[in-house]
């Protein structure tokens, strides 16, 4: 399979822009992080400093901010990925374990029987979700809800969330819907799309902050699914389906 390696995207590049300076950008860390970054990662950062050199025996408490820092970095850590060139692929949106795929009779926005992917990001996953296609946003929809643990199945349809139905942009423009949902610590889905907007397959459009859950819904007569039960995937990187 062919791939190319990820490069900048105009989209992409505006959207950080609201959320961070430009030279953030160029850390591999989640534009979305910029706010909490700065609002526990200076605090942390100085006490950690500070505590170090008071000396004995204070120096050894500058190991929890140190710890506490490390821990919120490592977070909303954002890695590059090799995205897939190969016209038939269709990667994962988020990063975690596939816990859910899923057979649906009538999905209404595919007008059709679809399947269902359902993947799981603990907190210890890269929380940065990713366009499984190349498309085009139809409609998104948010829904207020409650945060339940993302491992039951329930969460799907009871958890806050948001929707956002894509077309593809060539070709016989077959949609597909990624779902962001939220969990029993997450409290705040970033999503800066806006309708009509393009994404390519790949690129990042938005967040969810801590253990969460992604779905990926496909219309079920087109696509051979490529992923089972308990597969670790990577957002933008990792082939969960193909068009048949």
């Amino acid at each position: 399979m062919s791939e190319v390696a990820e490069t900048p995207k105009t989209y992409a590049q505006l959207s950080a822009a609201r959320y961070c300076p430009k030279w953030f950008e160029r850390w591999p860390l989640a534009p979305w992080g910029w706010r909490e970054l700065n609002l526990y990662g200076w605090p942390l950062l100085i006490s950690s400093i500070g505590l170090a050199l008071l000396g004995q025996p204070w120096g050894w408490f500058a190991v929890v901010p140190g710890t506490l820092l490390a821990l919120l970095l490592y977070f909303f850590r954002d890695p590059p990925r090799t995205i897939p060139n190969a016209a038939d692929a269709i990667v994962a949106p988020a990063d975690g374990t596939v816990v859910d795929v899923t057979p649906l009779d009538y999905y209404e926005f595919l007008d059709g029987p679809a399947v269902r992917i359902g993947i799981f990001l603990s907190i210890f996953n890269v929380h940065v979700n990713r366009a499984p296609l190349a498309g085009r946003v139809v409609a998104l929809r948010y829904r207020p809800g409650e945060f339940l643990n993302a491992l039951r199945p329930e969460s799907a349809e009871r958890n806050e969330s948001m929707w956002i139905g894509f077309e593809e942009t060539s070709g016989p423009r077959r949609r597909f819907a990624v779902r962001q949902i939220s969990g029993l610590l997450a409290r705040r889905i970033v999503c800066p799309l806006r309708a009509e907007q393009t994404v390519t397959r790949g690129e990042k459009f938005g967040m969810i902050k801590l253990g969460s859950r992604t779905e990926l819904i496909l219309p079920a007569g087109e696509v051979g699914i490529a992923v089972q039960r308990g597969d670790k995937v990577r957002a933008g990187s990792d082939v969960v389906a193909r068009w048949k």
